[in-house]
This record gives structure tokens, C-alpha cells and sequence, in this order.
């Protein structure tokens, strides 16, 4: 038997679905989870609607943390006070090295990049032979075809009701 895929959630996922009150699909495939640090620091540096949600998640859950040398980059970068700290896209780099090094480490293992960012979807963004890329939208209709979860749509209106500016963009294009 194969080893299990492990997913790699972005920011955006995990934003959406703490909205809806549904972190708790992420373990439904049975699937190891990784979040990788930078990721984890985005989504609870700042005060937001979800940031004490998802410390909480990831506080009481078995979710691993990968760590990065974007992060330790960005820490160091940040503890020296000599440069100007970049803050954008630092999550999706750091899942692209997490992505690589599977390639490089691990290449019978499979990640599952979660995204949400349309940026993501249109970019150039390197994904290893053994890694995919799955929007949440597509994610929440596997999960749905799978019997493990009634009705994407209701995840999907949930977090837009409770404030979320979900992605009008579906990946892959229908």
C-alpha cells in the first residue's frame, strides 16, 4: 500500500475554512497534514476574525509543523532591524521549498499544495511530479464525492456568511 498524500495547506484554506467553522475537513482524507511555519505565522501574526481560531486549531490538533529556512530567514531578518522585511508570498514560498525537498527527499511521498489565491491558480508556481495543487473549492467537492462531507456549497456560503471574500475562481477551470 502507498503512503498516504500529505497536505500542505496555504493561508487562504485555512482562512476560509476556519470561517466556516470547518478546519476539521483538512483530516478527513486521513492525510498527514503539514503546515509549514511561514504559513502558520501569516494566519496568526495579526489580529483577525480567524487568527485566534486557527492557533487554537493547530494548538489542539497533531498537525506537524514544517520548519522552513524562509521562516528563519524572515525571523533573522526581522531580529537584525538592518533591512526592509518582505511579507508577501513568503507563505507560498516556503511551500514551494517544502514542495521541493519532497522532490529532492522524499519522492515516493505526495503533497497536496491547498490553495485558494488566484494568484496561485494562473502563476508559474513550480509543482514536483510527485506534488499536486488543489484549490479549496476543488478540495470541499472531493470531500463531497467521497461521502465525507455533505455539501461543498454549504462550506462555501458559510464562510462567505460569516465575512469571508471567498474566490470566485475555480481551479481547475470548469
Amino acid at each position: 500500500m502507498s503512503e498516504p498524500a500529505t497536505l500542505l495547506p496555504d493561508a487562504g484554506p485555512l482562512i476560509t475554512l476556519a470561517y466556516a467553522d470547518a478546519l476539521d475537513l483538512l483530516c478527513k482524507p486521513s492525510w498527514p497534514i503539514v503546515l509549514v511555519d511561514m504559513v502558520l505565522h501569516e494566519v496568526t501574526r495579526n489580529q483577525t476574525p480567524t487568527s485566534e481560531k486557527l492557533a487554537r486549531w493547530v494548538e489542539s490538533s497533531t498537525i506537524a509543523i514544517g520548519a522552513t529556512r524562509t521562516f528563519r530567514h524572515y525571523q533573522q531578518t526581522l531580529a537584525a532591524g538592518t533591512a526592509t522585511v518582505r511579507q508577501s508570498n513568503l507563505g507560498e514560498l516556503a511551500i514551494q521549498e517544502t514542495m521541493n525537498d519532497f522532490a529532492l527527499d522524499q519522492p515516493q511521498k505526495t503533497g497536496v499544495f491547498l490553495f485558494e489565491d488566484h494568484k496561485i491558480a494562473r502563476a508559474s508556481f513550480f509543482v514536483p511530479d510527485n506534488c499536486r495543487k488543489i484549490s479549496t473549492r476543488a478540495f470541499l467537492l472531493f470531500l463531497e464525492q467521497k461521502g465525507w462531507l455533505e455539501s461543498a456549497a454549504e462550506i462555501e456560503r458559510r464562510a462567505i456568511q460569516a465575512g469571508r471574500s471567498f474566490s470566485r475562481l475555480r481551479f481547475p477551470p470548469e
